[in-house]
Protein backbone atom coordinates (compact mmCIF):
# COMPACT_ATOMS: atom_id res chain seq x y z
CA UNK A 1 0.00 0.00 0.00
CA UNK A 2 1.13 3.60 -0.59
CA UNK A 3 1.07 5.94 2.56
CA UNK A 4 -0.41 9.25 0.62
CA UNK A 5 0.46 11.55 3.42
CA UNK A 6 3.65 10.05 2.98
CA UNK A 7 4.03 10.66 -0.80
CA UNK A 8 2.37 14.11 -0.39
CA UNK A 9 5.25 15.25 1.50
CA UNK A 10 7.90 13.58 -0.72
CA UNK A 11 6.21 15.48 -3.78
CA UNK A 12 6.06 18.88 -1.79
CA UNK A 13 9.39 18.98 -0.34
CA UNK A 14 10.67 17.76 -4.20
CA UNK A 15 8.65 19.86 -5.86
CA UNK A 16 11.04 22.22 -6.99
CA UNK A 17 14.07 19.46 -7.85
CA UNK A 18 11.01 17.83 -10.18
CA UNK A 19 12.39 19.03 -13.94
CA UNK A 20 15.67 18.91 -13.49
CA UNK A 21 15.50 15.16 -13.07
CA UNK A 22 12.13 13.79 -14.53
CA UNK A 23 13.49 13.46 -17.86
CA UNK A 24 11.79 10.10 -18.71
CA UNK A 25 8.54 11.30 -17.40
CA UNK A 26 8.68 13.35 -19.71
CA UNK A 27 9.27 11.69 -22.65
CA UNK A 28 6.01 9.52 -21.84
CA UNK A 29 4.40 12.75 -21.76
CA UNK A 30 5.03 13.49 -25.33
CA UNK A 31 4.35 9.99 -26.27
CA UNK A 32 1.26 10.26 -24.87
CA UNK A 33 0.40 13.39 -26.64
CA UNK A 34 1.61 11.96 -29.64
CA UNK A 35 -1.07 9.06 -28.92
CA UNK A 36 -3.96 11.62 -29.14
CA UNK A 37 -6.57 12.28 -31.94
CA UNK A 38 -6.06 14.98 -33.93
CA UNK A 39 -9.69 15.83 -34.92
CA UNK A 40 -9.98 16.77 -31.48
CA UNK A 41 -6.90 19.80 -31.22
CA UNK A 42 -9.35 22.74 -31.97
CA UNK A 43 -12.45 21.38 -30.56
CA UNK A 44 -13.64 23.01 -27.23
CA UNK A 45 -13.82 20.04 -25.39
CA UNK A 46 -13.49 19.59 -21.94
CA UNK A 47 -9.84 17.86 -20.61
CA UNK A 48 -9.20 16.54 -17.22
CA UNK A 49 -5.37 15.92 -16.60
CA UNK A 50 -4.44 13.25 -13.18
CA UNK A 51 -1.39 13.58 -11.63
CA UNK A 52 -0.57 17.41 -13.42
CA UNK A 53 2.88 17.64 -11.34
CA UNK A 54 4.57 20.85 -11.84
CA UNK A 55 2.84 21.48 -15.70
CA UNK A 56 4.62 19.81 -18.66
CA UNK A 57 1.91 17.53 -20.06
CA UNK A 58 -0.32 20.43 -18.87
CA UNK A 59 1.64 22.90 -21.08
CA UNK A 60 1.72 20.45 -24.16
CA UNK A 61 -2.27 20.39 -23.59
CA UNK A 62 -2.59 23.63 -23.34
CA UNK A 63 -0.62 24.33 -26.76
CA UNK A 64 -2.49 21.06 -28.61
CA UNK A 65 -5.99 22.43 -27.89
CA UNK A 66 -5.94 25.91 -27.68
CA UNK A 67 -9.85 26.14 -26.91
CA UNK A 68 -10.31 23.25 -24.16
CA UNK A 69 -11.25 23.90 -21.00
CA UNK A 70 -8.48 21.90 -18.48
CA UNK A 71 -9.27 20.78 -14.98
CA UNK A 72 -5.48 19.59 -13.63
CA UNK A 73 -5.54 17.78 -10.46
CA UNK A 74 -2.82 16.78 -8.26
CA UNK A 75 -2.05 15.73 -4.82
CA UNK A 76 0.52 17.85 -3.75
CA UNK A 77 0.07 21.39 -3.38
CA UNK A 78 4.03 21.93 -4.01
CA UNK A 79 3.81 20.68 -7.31
CA UNK A 80 0.47 23.02 -8.05
CA UNK A 81 2.39 26.07 -7.08
CA UNK A 82 5.00 25.64 -9.78
CA UNK A 83 2.76 24.60 -12.44
CA UNK A 84 0.14 27.45 -12.05
CA UNK A 85 3.06 29.73 -12.63
CA UNK A 86 4.42 28.02 -15.40
CA UNK A 87 0.03 28.29 -16.72
CA UNK A 88 -1.78 31.50 -16.39
CA UNK A 89 -4.64 30.50 -19.07
CA UNK A 90 -7.80 31.25 -17.23
CA UNK A 91 -9.52 27.99 -18.85
CA UNK A 92 -7.18 25.70 -17.22
CA UNK A 93 -8.00 25.35 -13.47
CA UNK A 94 -6.30 23.27 -10.65
CA UNK A 95 -7.47 20.94 -8.02
CA UNK A 96 -5.25 20.21 -4.90
CA UNK A 97 -6.56 16.37 -3.68
CA UNK A 98 -6.35 12.81 -4.26
CA UNK A 99 -8.13 11.78 -7.68
CA UNK A 100 -8.83 8.58 -5.36
CA UNK A 101 -10.81 10.51 -2.66
CA UNK A 102 -12.39 13.65 -4.32
CA UNK A 103 -15.17 13.11 -6.51
CA UNK A 104 -15.76 14.37 -10.28
CA UNK A 105 -19.21 16.11 -11.00
CA UNK A 106 -18.73 16.72 -14.54
CA UNK A 107 -17.82 14.79 -18.05
CA UNK A 108 -15.10 15.20 -20.14
CA UNK A 109 -13.63 14.40 -23.95
CA UNK A 110 -10.73 13.38 -22.49
CA UNK A 111 -9.03 12.03 -19.52
CA UNK A 112 -5.26 12.08 -19.39
CA UNK A 113 -3.05 10.81 -17.13
CA UNK A 114 1.15 10.63 -16.89
CA UNK A 115 3.24 9.06 -14.52
CA UNK A 116 0.38 8.60 -12.00
CA UNK A 117 -1.24 5.59 -11.99
CA UNK A 118 1.30 3.29 -10.45
CA UNK A 119 0.68 5.74 -7.09
CA UNK A 120 -3.16 4.58 -6.64
CA UNK A 121 -3.72 1.76 -4.05
CA UNK A 122 -7.45 1.14 -5.70
CA UNK A 123 -6.01 0.93 -9.48
CA UNK A 124 -9.40 -1.15 -10.30
CA UNK A 125 -11.53 1.06 -8.52
CA UNK A 126 -10.55 4.80 -10.12
CA UNK A 127 -10.48 3.31 -13.37
CA UNK A 128 -14.29 2.67 -13.32
CA UNK A 129 -14.38 6.04 -11.57
CA UNK A 130 -12.66 7.93 -14.45
CA UNK A 131 -14.33 5.82 -17.19
CA UNK A 132 -17.49 6.77 -16.08
CA UNK A 133 -16.82 10.61 -16.23
CA UNK A 134 -16.31 10.37 -20.05
CA UNK A 135 -18.66 11.34 -22.44
CA UNK A 136 -19.48 9.26 -25.51
CA UNK A 137 -16.81 8.74 -27.35
CA UNK A 138 -14.48 10.27 -25.04
CA UNK A 139 -10.67 8.41 -23.99
CA UNK A 140 -9.05 7.62 -20.94
CA UNK A 141 -5.63 8.08 -21.71
CA UNK A 142 -2.39 7.02 -19.12
CA UNK A 143 0.92 5.99 -18.73
CA UNK A 144 2.52 4.25 -15.82
CA UNK A 145 5.60 2.08 -15.06
CA UNK A 146 5.77 -1.50 -15.86
CA UNK A 147 7.20 -4.61 -13.74
CA UNK A 148 10.64 -3.90 -15.70
CA UNK A 149 11.32 -1.05 -14.03
CA UNK A 150 14.09 -0.45 -12.14
CA UNK A 151 14.90 -4.45 -13.17
CA UNK A 152 18.88 -3.88 -11.74
CA UNK A 153 18.28 -2.62 -8.96
CA UNK A 154 15.57 -5.24 -7.88
CA UNK A 155 17.76 -7.97 -9.11
CA UNK A 156 20.50 -6.45 -6.95
CA UNK A 157 18.58 -6.43 -4.00
CA UNK A 158 17.50 -9.34 -3.92
CA UNK A 159 21.03 -11.15 -4.59
CA UNK A 160 22.47 -8.79 -1.25
CA UNK A 161 19.44 -10.63 0.29
CA UNK A 162 21.07 -13.92 -0.22
CA UNK A 163 24.56 -13.32 0.51
CA UNK A 164 23.36 -11.42 4.31
CA UNK A 165 21.24 -14.26 4.54
CA UNK A 166 18.13 -11.57 5.01
CA UNK A 167 14.78 -13.74 4.03
CA UNK A 168 12.37 -11.46 4.65
CA UNK A 169 9.96 -10.24 1.58
CA UNK A 170 11.17 -6.24 1.68
CA UNK A 171 11.63 -4.72 -1.67
CA UNK A 172 13.44 -1.42 -2.26
CA UNK A 173 10.64 -0.03 -3.68
CA UNK A 174 6.88 -0.91 -4.97
CA UNK A 175 6.18 -3.42 -7.50
CA UNK A 176 5.01 -2.60 -10.88
CA UNK A 177 1.94 -4.22 -12.95
CA UNK A 178 3.28 -6.36 -16.18
CA UNK A 179 1.62 -4.82 -19.43
CA UNK A 180 -0.83 -7.81 -19.57
CA UNK A 181 -1.38 -7.64 -15.85
CA UNK A 182 -2.98 -3.75 -16.21
CA UNK A 183 -4.57 -4.78 -19.39
CA UNK A 184 -6.87 -7.28 -17.42
CA UNK A 185 -7.16 -5.08 -14.56
CA UNK A 186 -8.69 -2.31 -17.39
CA UNK A 187 -10.90 -5.17 -19.04
CA UNK A 188 -12.33 -6.69 -15.99
CA UNK A 189 -12.93 -2.71 -14.75
CA UNK A 190 -14.82 -1.96 -17.51
CA UNK A 191 -16.52 -5.12 -17.79
CA UNK A 192 -18.00 -4.93 -13.99
CA UNK A 193 -19.72 -1.35 -15.47
CA UNK A 194 -21.64 -2.77 -17.50
CA UNK A 195 -19.93 -0.93 -20.33
CA UNK A 196 -19.50 -2.39 -23.75
CA UNK A 197 -18.57 -1.79 -26.48
CA UNK A 198 -14.96 -0.09 -25.71
CA UNK A 199 -11.61 0.27 -27.53
CA UNK A 200 -8.41 -0.55 -25.62
CA UNK A 201 -5.15 0.12 -27.00
CA UNK A 202 -1.90 -0.43 -25.17
CA UNK A 203 2.38 -0.47 -25.67
CA UNK A 204 4.88 -0.45 -23.91
CA UNK A 205 8.88 0.48 -24.39
CA UNK A 206 12.46 0.61 -22.41
CA UNK A 207 13.60 3.28 -21.97
CA UNK A 208 17.63 3.35 -20.39
CA UNK A 209 19.27 6.17 -18.31
CA UNK A 210 22.53 5.94 -17.05
CA UNK A 211 24.41 7.82 -14.32
CA UNK A 212 27.59 7.81 -13.07
CA UNK A 213 27.23 6.29 -10.07
CA UNK A 214 24.25 4.62 -8.00
CA UNK A 215 24.04 7.08 -5.61
CA UNK A 216 23.93 9.41 -8.31
CA UNK A 217 20.68 7.38 -9.31
CA UNK A 218 19.38 7.00 -6.47
CA UNK A 219 19.78 10.85 -5.75
CA UNK A 220 17.37 11.66 -8.99
CA UNK A 221 14.98 9.63 -7.36
CA UNK A 222 15.05 11.47 -4.55
CA UNK A 223 14.76 14.86 -6.25
CA UNK A 224 11.25 13.82 -8.31
CA UNK A 225 10.04 12.87 -4.69
CA UNK A 226 9.50 9.31 -5.80
CA UNK A 227 11.26 7.56 -3.16
CA UNK A 228 9.48 4.35 -1.19
CA UNK A 229 6.49 5.41 -0.15
CA UNK A 230 5.17 1.88 0.67
CA UNK A 231 3.97 1.64 4.35
CA UNK A 232 5.78 -1.32 4.26
CA UNK A 233 9.12 -1.72 5.79
CA UNK A 234 12.46 -2.22 3.68
CA UNK A 235 16.03 -2.97 4.67
CA UNK A 236 17.53 -0.32 5.88
CA UNK A 237 20.99 -1.58 7.46
CA UNK A 238 24.25 0.24 6.51
CA UNK A 239 25.95 -3.61 5.35
CA UNK A 240 23.30 -4.11 3.55
CA UNK A 241 23.35 -0.84 0.80
CA UNK A 242 27.04 -1.24 0.71
CA UNK A 243 26.65 -4.94 -0.46
CA UNK A 244 23.50 -3.61 -2.80
CA UNK A 245 25.95 -1.13 -4.36
CA UNK A 246 29.04 -3.08 -4.75
CA UNK A 247 26.88 -5.63 -6.47
CA UNK A 248 24.98 -3.00 -8.79
CA UNK A 249 28.38 -0.92 -9.37
CA UNK A 250 29.79 -4.48 -10.92
CA UNK A 251 27.07 -5.61 -12.82
CA UNK A 252 25.37 -3.44 -14.19
CA UNK A 253 27.78 -0.55 -15.60
CA UNK A 254 29.22 -0.15 -18.98
CA UNK A 255 31.08 2.83 -20.72
CA UNK A 256 28.07 4.97 -20.49
CA UNK A 257 27.61 4.25 -16.62
CA UNK A 258 25.47 2.80 -14.22
CA UNK A 259 22.54 1.51 -16.23
CA UNK A 260 18.71 2.20 -15.28
CA UNK A 261 15.71 0.66 -17.12
CA UNK A 262 12.29 2.49 -16.92
CA UNK A 263 9.68 0.04 -18.56
CA UNK A 264 7.00 2.66 -20.12
CA UNK A 265 3.46 1.29 -20.17
CA UNK A 266 0.91 3.67 -22.28
CA UNK A 267 -2.78 2.68 -22.62
CA UNK A 268 -5.74 4.01 -24.73
CA UNK A 269 -9.39 3.54 -23.38
CA UNK A 270 -11.95 4.64 -26.18
CA UNK A 271 -15.89 4.91 -25.32
CA UNK A 272 -17.30 3.59 -29.04
CA UNK A 273 -20.67 4.10 -30.26
CA UNK A 274 -20.09 0.28 -32.15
Amino acid sequence: MINKQLLKKRFNNHAKTYDAYADVQKSMANQLIDQLPTNFFNQKIAILEVGCGTGYLTQLLCKKFPKAAITAIDLSSGMIELAKKKIRENRVSFICGDIEEISIERGYDLIISNATFQWFNSLHTTIKKLYKQLKPTGSLLFSTFGNRTFQELHSCYSHAKQKLGLFNNSSPGQLFFSLEELSQICEQALLSLGEHPFKLLKMENLEIQYFPTVQAFFTSIKKIGASNSNEESYCQRPSFFRQLINLYENNHRDENGVKVTYHCLMFNITKTNQ
